[in-house]
């Protein structure tokens, strides 16, 4: 399988510290986190100059992989990442995460709410919500890093190969 380039998308504050793991694993290309004087410069100049960063990096990706901690779901950034992915036709991929011990608390964390089952896409006429067309892959809870370790690769491909069946009306 070809080495793909994916955009990771989280809650940042909750989640930063097992979205580490998953870069650290080495097995995807993902987007290098922004250095913190990079990112402070384009927060500085608002929303729109965080969207256009957003937008680039999606562009240059062939999926966006949701890690899906407790909050999640309430990020706004999160599900403006989704939709762009979606406009985009970018493959999209949601992956639990709750089950990866935070490094500084060596401690799960509960189940997160699905972002997908939260935004709606018009498909074959209708709108349709996305978590009917995103999977959601929910680790093993014993063994959550290994699991994802051994089955992202393969849940990236499958998810942009679901992705181009949908847009040639395949599905």
């Amino acid at each position: 399988m070809p080495k793909r380039n994916v955009f990771y998308s989280f809650h940042y504050d909750n989640d930063v510290f097992r979205v580490q793991q998953i870069r650290n694993m080495g097995i995807i290309s993902g987007n290098e986190p922004v250095k913190p004087n990079d990112w402070e410069e384009i927060k500085r100049n608002g929303n729109l100059s965080i969207q256009k960063w957003i937008d680039n990096e999606i562009s240059k990706s062939s999926c966006v992989v949701v890690l899906i901690g407790t909050n999640t779901y309430l990020r706004p950034w999160v599900k403006y990442e989704i939709l762009q992915a979606w406009a985009q036709g970018k493959g999209l991929l949601g992956v639990y995460i709750h089950n990866l011990k935070d490094p500084r608390t060596e401690s799960t964390s509960p189940q997160g709410y699905n972002p997908f089952s939260l935004i709606t896409v018009p498909h074959r006429g209708f709108q349709t919500n996305l978590s009917q067309l995103v999977r959601c892959y929910n680790p093993q809870p014993n063994n959550a890093y290994n699991d994802i370790y051994f089955n992202l690769e393969s849940l990236v491909e499958d998810a942009i190969a679901y992705r181009y069946r949908l847009s040639r009306g395949r599905l």
